[in-house]
């Protein structure tokens, strides 16, 4: 039953990217190119909407879909580390065209060649899974 809500939140989730054009490689191309605000205020509003959810969590006793309360750990701040990991993040996503977030979206779109990109990002995740203890965090 919970994988079902999942499934239903992630419809969800890519009904709103698909209608708001946020999976559109010409709307990201766009935005690296400086040449619209769409992408921009899209990104700007999550994050503010991010920090204002967060905040809520944290002034509140939310608990998780398994009823144990929200937690949300201090991050160690570090200029080299947001640099780095943007950077990559930030070429990844230039080159692919593609923001990881709606790769599933993509796929549901019927752009089948994302495929590839999914299989790498999968790919990422488990060497950066493996290399973990290995890298400066």
């Amino acid at each position: 039953m919970k994988a079902i809500k999942f499934l239903i939140v992630g419809t969800f989730f890519g009904i709103i990217m698909t209608k708001s054009e946020v999976i559109s490689w010409f709307r990201i191309y766009e935005m690296f190119r400086f040449e619209s605000f769409h992408m921009y205020g899209v990104i700007g509003s999550t994050v503010v909407l991010g920090v204002i959810i967060v905040q809520l969590i944290k002034r509140s006793a939310l608990k998780s879909t398994e009823g144990q309360t929200i937690t949300i750990e201090p991050k160690q701040m570090g200029v080299v580390r947001y640099l780095v990991g943007g950077t990559l993040f930030g070429l990844g996503w230039a080159l692919v065209g593609a923001c990881p977030g709606p790769l599933f979206a993509l796929l549901g779109a019927g752009y089948w060649a994302i495929i590839i990109v999914i299989i790498g990002a999968i790919l990422g995740t488990f060497l950066y899974g493996k290399f973990r203890k290995y890298l400066p965090h």
